[in-house]
């Protein structure tokens, strides 16, 4: 007889409170499914547990059935490539465990519950002297070179602008695509609002959540008569861990499909035509379990977030290597190899830190799009917004 347990897939990140803001949403989910499920969790990059660390912790507890969940926003290449890998060739090394693979958070109410809540934290926090019609709202998405990913922060900032009643509202990324922070808010002080609320839509803090205050702080003295307030991110909100259940029950349900439609693998999505039946694999081994805690760190921790996406999303082949179904058919890809990072170095340097680990990406089309990563380098040039 099978015994289920469930797996948290998290990301990492080289700094630690990220870290153990994810481990407290973990051990909220064990307690929330104490006597339902064992539950644990890992990281693919940067952080201990890594992800098989917390498979090999359900195994020792009789699991020979997981519910894997990705602890992500939405479905770029972490969630479609790098982790099903991970489980894909943890699954071929132990004959008998069944690993069945949930979707992202994705677009859900209860995730715009949450970031809502949010928000009016900080309006709150401001006070009313502002209209709210006089606010324009900035959500901020981490930015990936999957375009489906970035379209839906987008609707997330749309839901949130119509659904609380803000004057505006704009989107920006923290890296990797375009409008990138600083460009994104200086085009938001022409339209002429009182207030700019930036909204980081992340889960954790981090180096990229930090980026974004002190960018906010930048554009906010160039602005003084503008009020800027800083919103905090998700966190581990109630109805981010709802959501989470969600996600967990839908793999029991069989119903946790992700967008096919929009996938840049699956379909000839404009500007991405050339990655349509790339292979599924990861690019993440070598930066397992580092950078937090002592460690090999490749030290040059510069301020900068290592361009995760790296800039590639990679993978999937026409089925996603886990049919969308997720019933996770398992096979070893075998893909051990590293990564030649591509990295959004706000510091101007080639990144020569002898670590090209034999394997490039695909290239994002517009990376050297004027209000892209390239402003992270080179400085955004202020006399485009007529400065």
């Amino acid at each position: 007889m099978s015994k289920l347990g469930v797996m948290i897939c998290g990301h990492g990140s080289r700094d630690q409170d990220a870290v153990d803001q994810f481990g407290a949403l973990a051990k909220r989910m064990k307690e929330r499914l104490a006597g339902r499920y064992p539950v644990d969790y890992g990281y693919l990059e940067f952080a201990t547990p890594i992800i098989r660390n917390g498979l090999d912790a359900l195994r020792a507890q009789g699991v020979t059935d997981v519910l894997a969940v990705p602890g992500m926003l939405f479905a770029a290449g972490h969630a479609k490539n790098d982790i099903p890998s991970v489980l894909n060739t943890y699954a071929a090394q132990h004959p008998g465990l069944t690993i069945r693979y949930g979707r992202e958070l994705g677009i859900d109410t209860r995730m715009l519950h949450a970031a809502g809540d949010r928000i009016e934290q900080a309006l709150a926090a401001a006070g009313d002297r502002v209209a709210r019609q006089d606010t324009l709202l900035m959500v901020v998405g981490r930015g990936a070179s999957d375009p489906d990913a970035n379209s839906n922060v987008a609707k997330v900032m749309r839901l949130l602008w119509e659904g609380m009643g803000f004057g505006w509202g704009e989107t920006c990324y923290s890296g990797v695509t375009f409008p990138l922070v600083e460009p994104g808010l200086e085009h938001a002080t022409r339209l002429g609002f009182k207030r700019i609320v930036v909204f980081p839509y992340f889960l954790f803090t981090g180096v990229l959540v930090q980026r974004i205050y002190d960018l906010t702080d930048a554009v906010a003295a160039r602005h003084p008569g503008i009020e800027f307030v800083k919103a905090p991110y998700l966190n581990d909100h109630e109805m981010v861990l709802r959501t989470f259940e969600a996600r967990i029950q839908e793999i029991l349900d069989g119903t946790g499909n992700m967008n096919c439609q929009m996938c840049k693998y699956r379909e000839q999505v404009l500007g991405f035509e050339a990655e349509v039946g790339l292979p599924q694999e990861s690019h993440h081994h070598h930066v397992e379990g580092i950078g937090t805690g002592g460690g090999h760190d490749h030290g040059h921790d510069h301020g900068h977030d290592h361009g995760h996406d790296h800039g590639h999303d990679h993978g999937h082949s026409h089925d996603h290597g886990h049919s969308h179904g997720h019933g996770h058919d398992h096979h070893d890809h075998g893909q051990e190899h590293g990564h030649d990072h591509h990295h959004d170095h706000p510091h101007g340097h080639d990144h020569p830190h002898g670590h090209d680990h034999g394997h490039h990406h695909h290239p994002y089309p517009h990376a050297e799009h004027p209000l892209g990563p390239k402003t992270l380098r080179t400085g955004y040039r202020l006399d485009r917004t007529g400065e």
